[in-house]
């Protein structure tokens, strides 16, 4: 296939050289967009004069049909172009002549790789958005079945205090959250138009830069012809999200491991979501949580391998910068591959409510209810805070949990405590009586599940927009 560039050379090039040169391996899932930006700018070019009606005709109807017969299959992406953008235009000029020719006036694969990488990554991250908008129901459906069902809440893997099982998941989905809010920023950064910035420097034809923009469905053109070509800073910003939200499901996936063990038993994960030991028959694993687990540093790769290979580029354009659609391509498909498989794991698995409410009964984690529980009778928080750690010295040397201690004994550590103590001390009463705003009380929790009621009819709602 003749170069695009050929021209102070005659195109030959090493065969080996060449192959390392291409990039149709990777963007060629760029197709759709390559043709839509090369039929805005064949319009573009027709009503700024630059190009006939008739040559527009004749392009617009190629690309149509280029289009149409890659997406039924019958004309197959020719591995050995260069590039997306060589294939169409090679095809194009095969199809209806000298007219094809026509079509990279005024423009540079420079600006038009940066154009169709855009379109794509604005089209992709849609999908995404999508994606964690459904994990989010699914915590909120899951913390509306369980915002009774009581757990230990842990600080340093230690037990803490109870919390409902509905609280702690939609800390998660709070956090979901704002990596929607992260991903929809970094495409709002990117929704500019970089075409007509050409090779660097514009063009000399009088092109309509915002005209052609708005028929990409661009609000904006980037002002700068040499920022146009020389950054990827889009590609970054939108990797940096997409960690951030792999190290979410990271954490999520690692409780995930956690309760689903023997040791824990709080969850099971449905069969679909689990596999078997080649050798042990009894065994259960985890894969799906760890190989999230494990994909986030994955993510975290191509995002760093992106940050260095820019660090030290001169503007403007330099071929080091083709480097950045497989980091980013990579980081995309990993993170949608993750969430499909993510949420229909958490949407089926088991809650085990008996073995949460058994853990939160042991490891004294309503101690702290017992403290206030001296406070509010008039005890300095200080010295309660002291009686009951005596408590649980007493306990544990003795085996005990404190709602095995008697009243008696109770009193012999403050003549205060009478039988209202054992409610304070009661897992169940200690989580419901946690009405702070954002707190663990089942009222509590409800409002929760209201907020995330209204981002999501709010979000959805800015999608279409």
């Amino acid at each position: 296939m003749e170069k695009l560039w050929a021209g102070r050379t005659d195109g030959s090039v090493d065969p080996t050289a060449d192959d390392f040169n291409s990039s149709i391996r990777v963007d060629s899932r760029m197709y759709e967009e390559d043709i839509k930006g090369s039929v805005a700018h064949a319009e573009m070019l027709a009503s700024t004069g630059i190009i006939t009606d008739a040559d527009r005709d004749a392009i617009v109807g190629g690309l149509s049909s280029i289009l149409s017969d890659i997406k039924s299959g019958k004309l197959a992406i020719d591995p050995t172009a260069e590039d997306i953008h060589t294939f169409v235009e090679t095809e194009l000029t095969e199809r209806i002549g000298d007219a094809g020719k026509k079509l990279h006036t005024a423009r540079s694969r420079n600006d038009q790789v940066a154009l169709d990488t855009r379109l794509y990554l604005k089209k992709e991250a849609e999908g995404v958005l999508s994606l964690v908008c459904d994990l989010i129901r699914v915590l909120r459906d899951r913390a509306e079945e369980n915002k009774e069902t009581v757990m230990p809440g842990y600080t340093h893997l230690q037990r803490a205090q109870p919390v409902s099982f509905g609280h702690h998941l939609l800390a998660y989905a709070m956090m979901l959250t704002r990596d929607c809010g992260r991903i929809r920023d970094a495409v709002l950064r990117m929704d500019v138009s970089p075409i007509g910035a050409c090779a660097l420097a514009g063009t000399t034809f009088a092109v309509d830069r915002a005209a052609e923009a708005a028929a990409l469905g661009f609000p904006a053109v980037t002002e700068n012809s040499i920022d146009s070509v020389s950054d990827r800073d889009f590609c970054i910003e939108l990797m940096s999200a997409f960690s951030i939200l792999m190290m979410h499901l990271s954490r999520f996936s690692e409780e995930i491991v956690l309760w689903s063990s023997s040791e824990f038993g709080y969850i099971e994960l449905d069969s679909a979501f689990s596999t078997g030991s080649s050798i042990m028959p009894q065994k259960k694993n985890p894969d799906m949580a760890e190989l999230v687990r494990g994909k986030t540093g994955r993510v975290y790769g191509d995002l760093l391998s992106l940050l260095v290979t820019m660090k030290s580029l001169p503007l403007a354009y330099n071929k080091d910068m083709q480097e950045d659609k497989e980091a980013t391509f990579d980081a995309l498909d990993t993170v949608r591959v993750c969430l499909s498989v993510f949420t229909p794991m958490i949407k089926t698995m088991g809650v085990r409510a008996d073995r949460m409410l058994a853990a939160a009964r042991d490891g004294f984690i309503t101690a702290t209810d017992l403290a206030d529980w001296l406070a509010k009778r008039g005890v300095p928080f200080r010295a309660a805070y002291k009686t009951t750690g005596r408590m649980i010295s007493y306990c544990a040397a003795e085996g005990l949990t404190l709602d095995e201690v008697t009243l008696e004994k109770y009193r012999e550590f403050s003549p205060v405590f009478d039988e209202t103590l054992y409610e304070a001390i009661d897992p169940g009463a200690a989580m419901k009586k946690r009405v702070s705003y954002g707190g663990t009380a089942p009222e509590s929790v409800e409002k929760q599940i209201g907020y995330i009621d209204g981002f999501l009819a709010a979000f959805g709602k800015a999608a279409e927009a």
